[in-house]
Parts: C-alpha cells; structure tokens; sequence
C-alpha cells in the first residue's frame, strides 16, 4: 500500500505551493519509503509516498491515461489486475506500467463515478480529470485503506492519515468530542467524525466528487455512497444442504486467498490459534504448493496464550512461526506509539501486539501480511452474540422479558450511575431493533457515566453516536438480528477498530501491507444471503466456517472457541507502571483537558478491584479508565504535550518549509 496527500483551492484562484504536499507527504513517509510522487495542476497539488509491491519498476505515482488527461494517486491493491487489464486491453486501452494502479484512469474513462462498482480489493484513491475540472476521492467498501479530509476555508485538504493534514500548516489541531463520545460508545472510530475538530474520514463505499468551477466561482463538493451493506428480508435467506454450502465457502475463500497471494514481492501470513488465521494459512499453502512464512504473538498469559494451538496448526501445513512475545510489560512500553500510529485513543489495548508484530514483519524484509480480519464480523464469532441469544430465549418466555429484567439487574449489580432503561429502549429503536452489539455498547456507555465530566456529559447529552453512522434503518429493520449484529460489526468495529489501530495503521506504521481474504468481495456476498443458522447454530458461533475447517485443521483448532487478549487496568496500575500514567491520570492534568471528572477517575482507579476480576462490571470500569489513559494519552501526543512526560513520543507537527518564490505567492494569493 501507499499514502496519498492533496491540497485543493475551491475558489479556483490560487496556485498550491508543491512544498506543503511535499511536507504532507513527509509526513507520512512510513507509508511508502520506496519513492514518491507528485501532480500539480492549477488550483492543486497530489502527492504520493509508494511501498511497491506490484510493477516494481514502473510504478510509480501519479498514473495517467494514454493523452495524460486522468491522473491518479492511489492507495491500495486492485486484486483482479491481470483479468481487468486484459478485459481493458480487450476494449483497446493502452497500458503503460505493470501496475494495478493503472486500471484506474482506463476505467474511469469508460464508467466515470461507475467506476468504483467495478473496483475489487482495498484502496483509497484520488483522481483528477483535466478535463472536466473534477477531483475524485474513494474509499473502498469495507474500510480498509484510510482516507481523511478536511475543508479550511477555501482549501480542501485530503490525506491517508491526519499527520499529513497537520503538516500542511493549515490545519491546526482541535479535539473534537464528538469522536470522544464515539469511542466511549462504540470502543471504536467509525467516523465520519474524527477526535480532530473539522477532520472527517471518508465512510467505507464513499466517494468525494470536487467539481472546480471557473477562477473566481465556488467548487461544488458532493458526498456520494456507491455501495453499503445489505442482507435479505428475515425469512428469505438462503438455505442449503450442509455439504454444498461447505464447498461453496471453501471455494469463494479460495479464490480470495488465491488473489491476494498476488505481489511481485513475498507473502507472509499472521498465525494464531484460532480458526480464521489457520484457515488463512492452510489455503494459502495450498494455493501456493508451499508453507507461507508465518508471524505469531505470544501472550505472556497461560489464559491467553495461543502459541501451542498455533504450533499445532503450523507444523500441519509444514511452517515454522516467528514468535513475538508480547504481555503486559510490552503493552506499557509501547503504548504511547500505538496511540501515535492510530492518531486516536485506542482503549482495546492488544493493539500493540499487533503493532509489534508488523515491526518483526519488517525487521525480516517483507512487506505483505496477510490476516483473518472479517471472520468474526461475518459469521457472528464475538462472545456478545451468544449472551444475546440466550437473553433472547429468556424474553420468548411468554409474560415474562426475563432477557430484560436481567439487562436491568446488571445496571444495578454493575453499581452502573442512573441509566433510564428508556434510553436502552429507544437506542434499540434507533437503529432498527435488537441485536448482539447492543449488548456490549450498553457495556462500554455506562464509562460516559460514570468518568465524563458535566461539561461533556451537557455537550452529549443531545448527541447520538448511533445518529452518526448514516445507517440504512429502514432497511435494518427487516433484517433477521444476527444480520443486524454483522452490518453494526461491519460498519463500527470493523472500519472503526480492526482495520485502523489494529490493521492499516499499526502495520503501515512499519511500512507493512495488511490483506483479508475474509473481506474479499465475494466471500461477503456468499455470506450475507446465507440464512443465520450457518453463522450461529444455538451457542456455536462461526457455525459454516468451523464445518469447512474440519476438512483442513486439527478439530482442536476448528473447533477452538475465540480468545481475546487484552491488558487489565492492573498494567497500569502500581509500581511498574510508568510515570506518565499518574500524570496524565492526575486532577491537574484532568482538568486541563476538560473531558472527564477527576473525582471519579481517582475513586474507580482504586474501587474496581474490589469488584470480582472476571466480572463484566469490573470490565465496564477497567475499559472505561483504559479510555481514560488513552484518551489523556492522544490528548498529550497531538493537542497539548504539557500533561505529562512521554520520552517515548515522536510526534511534533512540522510547518511545510516553503522554498522562497512558493512563499511569496502564497502569501499574496492567501490575501488576494
């Protein structure tokens, strides 16, 4: 993958100085260290940093069409290369590199703003056409390759992470609460909004239309959706016989492992002991008549630690894994980086695992990863469906709502502030009725509660995070609520989580492309018009998926239910905890930043461990005082570096260093 940076003038009067996309460009370096970039054209600028991977040698951005016409900067993988370009070729299209990038001006040329229907892989992208006037950004349809933008003023800035829009000099970091109130909500980012004030990510299976007008006359900025998610009517979806819908899985997850396999540099693989990775691994053998070198962590946690499943699944398909070792003291260490890398708090704090793991891809020479991201969200792997399928079964008892009452009780024994039950009802309404993710967000808001301060809670107490997202409710209603749960994991964790702090973000800050067979195109659609049963069969989650893996793996690992690592409270928490932990926690630095109440974050630093350890009430607390941290942390790193010392921070926003001539004819034509 790449990053790609651009600075736009929608007055259509001033030139953009090719030194601040330079400088934004910079900025993200990690992205692309192999070569970068650049497109300039009145009224704008592009820019790209490139991690080559495919058409090594000539690859390099921007990529044109045959009269150079349609340029284009580009993030990502098109994985069906070879087919689309020789269907284009077909139509009489010339090609000039070996690079998939260049499908895209050849297509656009042929379906415009349809272009993106025909778009397969992971990309975010921007185009401009000289002709028509009109920049073009897109985004893909799971979320996998980031996008950022921003309008200040009459400058239209857009860039594959928010330390190049910082680096621009235009943009001036603001913290935005409502993207704090989504992560106290969600333990996720969905966007659009971001925790910058005025800086948006672009929503999976978005694109930006930016028609420039003529000098003097307003540019026209049109957001547009060309594709979401969607699932059947409950009660049409499809069913089968056991044995054709397992062939049908394995064959649509071939192909999918098959393309991204596809690189002029070397494949490797992560590997866990769970079910997705191993089955990523195991095709991945297959396809390629050999092992795939594999990369695992090793969690210093006998609860947690996966190594031995993971041994066991490697030595069936003949590789021998790259162990890193990550725990509690490794969490501690390279926290503060995590948070820089994902440019937002990170409460799920085994994301430093796998910020770990990207560096020891690395730091042995390859640049490709591949992972099991999507499983779960697809096929219903999270433990929050099954306490939602039992809490259902409870409310079918007729006159009873046992499922109900016990929600309510657990308000009560969680020692949770007032909570309206009223407000649980009309969430549940909101977006289009019950289903599993409900049951873990009602978890993680009650920290709102319980830590914000009252400025905060009266700034939100209007604010809907769920209004945010831009779901399709109508729709959703008519969805069974298992397909509810999978578009909430598709929409929020998924883009908002797995494929930020814990994908792109963490891996591209080593220069590591990260790929998912199991967010392959096809793979989705064969899934999503499955009837839930194949998904969810009573309390067995991942139900088709685990059927088809007893063909390829040990049936301890096709059968091994999911482990999730994290670091408790407890790391943060005493004599081993570093000091910018007690600094950033303190009542002077609280009151600094304004977003929480420093009474509380002291009494529940101390209260939670009275409460029983494995509980989902101490859970509740120690997720709601990890957000605490981490959101001090981002505060500390990006906003204000006095509440703390963090010797281990890198981050300083850099002013572009504008060659003299630029900075001369900026400045006039910002006053003119």
């Amino acid at each position: 993958m790449c990053g790609v940076a651009g600075v736009i003038d929608l007055t259509g009067r001033r030139d953009v100085p090719l030194g601040m996309v330079r400088a934004m460009a910079d900025a993200i370096f990690h992205r692309g260290p192999d070569e970068d970039g650049y497109l300039e054209a009145p009224g704008l600028a592009l820019g790209s940093r490139r991690l080559s991977i495919v058409g090594l040698k000539d690859g390099r951005q921007p990529i044109f069409n045959e009269d150079r016409s349609v340029g284009v900067v580009y993030n990502g993988e098109l994985f069906d290369y070879p087919e689309q370009r020789a269907r284009l070729e077909g139509l009489g299209h010339r090609f000039s590199t070996h690079c998939d990038t260049e499908l895209i001006p050849h297509l656009w040329e042929d379906h415009q703003e349809g272009m993106f229907e025909q778009l397969r892989g992971q990309f975010a992208l921007a185009l401009w056409d000289a002709k028509r006037r009109r920049l073009v950004l897109g985004r893909d349809r799971f979320g996998i390759c980031p996008l950022y933008w921003t309008r200040q003023g009459d400058w239209f800035l857009f860039a594959s992470e928010i330390k190049a829009l910082l680096a621009s000099g235009l943009v001036r970091p603001r913290p935005d609460r409502r993207g704090i109130n989504q992560l106290f909500t969600f333990i996720a980012l969905p966007g659009p909004m971001t925790c910058f004030e005025g800086i948006q990510i672009l929503p999976p299976g978005h694109y930006l239309s930016i028609q420039l007008g003529g000098p003097g006359e307003e540019a026209r900025v049109d957001e547009r959706t060309y594709w979401q998610m969607d699932f059947p009517d409950q009660g049409h979806e499809q069913d089968g016989d056991s044995k054709e819908l397992v062939d049908g899985l394995e064959s649509v997850l071939m192909r999918a492992v098959e393309r991204r396999l596809r690189a002029d540099v070397p494949v490797v693989s992560y590997l866990s002991g769970g079910v997705d990775s191993s089955m990523v691994v195991a095709l991945a053998g297959k396809v390629r008549g050999e092992p795939i070198p594999t990369f695992t962590i090793r969690i210093d946690d006998p609860r947690l630690d996966e190594t031995e499943a993971a041994m066991l699944s490697a030595r069936r398909h003949g590789t021998e894994p790259i162990v890193v070792n990550c725990g509690a003291e490794e969490v501690l260490a390279n926290y503060p980086r995590l948070i820089e890398a994902a440019e937002g708090p990170v409460i799920d704090t085994s994301c430093t695992a796998l910020l770990m793991l990207a560096e020891a891809v690395h730091a042995r020479g390859y640049k490709v990863a591949l992972t099991g991201e999507g499983s779960d969200e697809w096929m219903a792997g999270y433990p929050w469906y099954k306490i939602n399928r039992v809490l259902s079964w409870l409310d079918a008892v007729p006159g009873l709502r046992a499922g109900e009452w016990l929600r309510r009780l657990s308000l009560w024994l969680g020692k949770a502030p007032h909570f309206p039950w009223s407000e649980a009802v009309a969430v549940r309404e909101s977006v289009g009725g019950d289903n599993a993710f409900l049951e873990l967000y009602g978890l993680v808001s009650l920290s709102k509660l319980r830590f914000f301060s009252a400025e905060m809670l009266e700034v939100m107490r209007d604010r809907s995070a769920y209004a945010d997202l831009g779901l399709n409710v109508e729709r959703m209603r008519r969805w069974h609520p298992v397909n509810r749960g999978v578009c909430f994991g598709g929409r929020i964790l998924l883009p908002g989580l797995l494929l930020t702090a814990k994908g792109d973000r963490v891996a591209m800050h080593s220069s590591v492309e990260t790929r998912y067979p199991f967010l392959d195109e096809d793979v989705f659609a064969f899934l999503a018009k499955l009837h839930p049963r194949w998904k969810l069969r009573g309390l067995r989650d991942k139900y088709l998926l685990r059927l088809l893996a007893e063909r390829w793996l040990p049936k301890s690992i096709a059968r091994r239910p999911k482990v999730m690592f994290r670091a408790p409270f407890d790391s943060f928490h005493g004599d081993r905890a570093p000091a910018y932990v007690d600094q950033l926690l303190s009542e002077e630095s609280l009151r600094k930043t304004g977003y929480f109440n420093p009474a509380a974050v002291t009494h529940w630093r101390t209260a939670y461990r009275s409460m029983w350890a494995r509980s989902p009430y101490r859970l509740s607390v120690e997720m709601g005082l990890v957000g605490v941290l981490a959101t001090q942390l981002w505060h500390q790193t990006f906003i204000d570096s006095s509440l703390a010392d963090v010797p281990s921070s890198t981050f300083k926003v850099h002013a572009p260093r504008l060659k003299a001539a630029e900075r001369h004819a900026f400045v006039a034509n910002q006053s003119a």
